[in-house]
């Protein structure tokens, strides 16, 4: 064989070589959060905690920071998130809340960056945009059951946030688990219009139970109300029986490791092998048998309520993990009856 020959095969294998070679595997991660509250609100607090769970976790071993900016709407929310984008140091973008607006203007701006949308009043954008959904329906329709056996006067409250998607059906599978075994239960629904609001929620409930409501599903935070006035309650998104555990019995739980995680990945896809962005358009939910959503313990009721009561909340609970109980997800409007 000539020399030449000897070269071109050289050659050859280093560029079959070169070819062969992968995208350098990215070690750092930035990300920055646009909060619709902060900290004090359960729904922020979730993703604050979960996100630090998944940072000490260190997903494809990447070592991941990450800024949150609270209390940011309309076009002071897309000014932050235009501020995160130009900074350099942050790839994922998450606002929190309703901000499609926002994100569409700014996606194609930034193609480079993931974009991801929360829960209810976001349009699907796709591409960079990713749309993660809460759900934490089938939780609540338990906490409905428990609600339904306990009550007294079979007169059952709710206070809620919004009138919005993510939040009716938590309220309706409430009052379809509390049906289920006491169809005698009478509904009172109120809203405060606002996302946190301390003082509009103790106004709230406290007309609740003016109307004879002796159980109430505080899906805002006012547990100090149901204390003094001696009623039980159930609380939402974080376990509040751990700090009013004389009132409140158990809690819908929520976590957002699972979203977490796959939005990562998907930015990681998109770093170290050049896959495109595929944001989904329509929304995309952990259910409780994949660890979206989950029952709080009873805490200081575990020695109050009875043993077939505790029986039957497990017992349900194992069937909607399993499949054989679905929870149907209803939209529609509650209201007092």
């Amino acid at each position: 064989m000539n020399i030449r020959k000897h070269a071109a095969i050289a050659a050859l294998s280093i560029a079959a070589a070169a070819g062969s070679a992968t995208a350098e595997e990215p070690t750092e991660l930035g990300i920055g959060l646009i909060l619709a509250t902060g900290p004090e609100a359960a729904w922020d607090a979730t993703l604050l905690r979960d996100l630090e769970g998944v940072v000490e976790s260190a997903p494809h071993g990447l070592d991941i920071s990450y800024k949150n900016i609270n209390g940011k709407w309309g076009e002071d929310a897309g000014d932050a998130m235009e501020l995160l984008a130009k900074s350099g140091r942050y790839q994922i973008i998450w606002a929190h809340s309703s901000y499609s607006d926002q994100v569409k203007a700014l996606q194609e701006k930034y193609p480079e960056i993931l974009f991801v949308l929360v829960g209810a009043g976001n349009e699907g954008l796709g591409g960079n945009a990713y749309w993660v959904y809460k759900r934490a329906h089938e939780p609540s329709y338990l906490l409905g059951v428990l609600a339904g056996r306990l009550t007294e006067n079979n007169v059952v409250g709710v206070v809620g946030q919004f009138p919005s998607e993510d939040v009716n059906d938590q309220i309706n599978s409430f009052f379809a688990g509390a049906r289920s075994v006491n169809p005698e239960v009478q509904r009172k629904v109120a809203f405060i219009e606002s996302w946190y609001d301390p003082a509009k929620a103790e106004q709230f409930t406290n007309a609740q139970i003016a109307a004879g409501a002796d159980l109430t599903f505080q899906m805002v935070e006012s547990f100090e109300t149901c204390e003094k006035s001696s009623i039980m309650c159930f609380g939402n998104y974080v376990d509040h029986g751990e700090t009013s555990p004389d009132s409140v019995v158990a809690s819908a739980l929520i976590s957002w490791t699972e979203d977490i995680n796959w939005v990562i990945g998907e930015w990681y896809n998109y770093a170290a092998n050049g896959t495109p962005y595929d944001g989904n358009t329509s929304e995309k939910w952990v259910p409780m048998a994949d660890g979206g959503s989950a029952l709080s313990s009873f805490h200081a009721y575990e020695d109050k309520l009875s043993a077939e009561l505790k029986e039957e909340i497990a017992t349900l609970s194992a069937q909607i993990a399993s499949g054989e109980l679905a929870i149907p997800v209803d939209l529609s409007l509650p209201a007092s009856d």
